[in-house]
């Protein structure tokens, strides 16, 4: 129990870090998952695309979402469902766009890809519409 204690106080302490952190780790390991649950016998996970998700949600999407997520609640402040349904309908329309072609453009970047708004051109209407689904 001592450690969720640390725990709670590092989140209360450092908010930014954990996010930041936790981003991290939650794409890098969404995608070894993914990975893992698609790979044929014998095929080993790629580590360098792990690698490559986990720095794009640590440069770009924990520090976005951290700021996105605060300055939305300062503009739209309460608990209301008016509020609420506005928060999530600005996020939708503003915030999940941003996101979605910072991923895909920072993967092209790391890949070294010649088009790096390729993936974003070809796969952003497709994700977008995953994404709507999922809420």
């Amino acid at each position: 129990m001592a450690g969720v204690g640390l725990l709670g106080r590092g989140l209360r302490r450092f908010p930014w870090l954990c996010n930041v952190l936790l981003y991290g780790s939650l794409f890098s390991a969404g995608d070894a998952a993914q990975q893992r649950l698609r790979r044929r016998p014998g095929q080993q996970l790629d580590w360098t695309q792990t690698r490559h998700v986990g720095l794009v949600a640590l440069t770009f999407h924990g520090n976005f979402n951290y700021v996105w997520l605060r300055g939305l609640e300062r503009a739209l402040p309460g608990r209301a469902p008016v509020r609420v349904l506005a928060k999530v309908l600005c996020d939708q329309l503003l915030g999940a766009p941003i996101a979605i072609l910072a991923f895909y453009t920072g993967m092209s970047i790391f890949q070294r890809k010649e088009d790096i708004f390729s993936d974003s051109k070809n796969k952003f209407w497709n994700t977008y519409k995953v994404r709507q689904t999922m809420y």
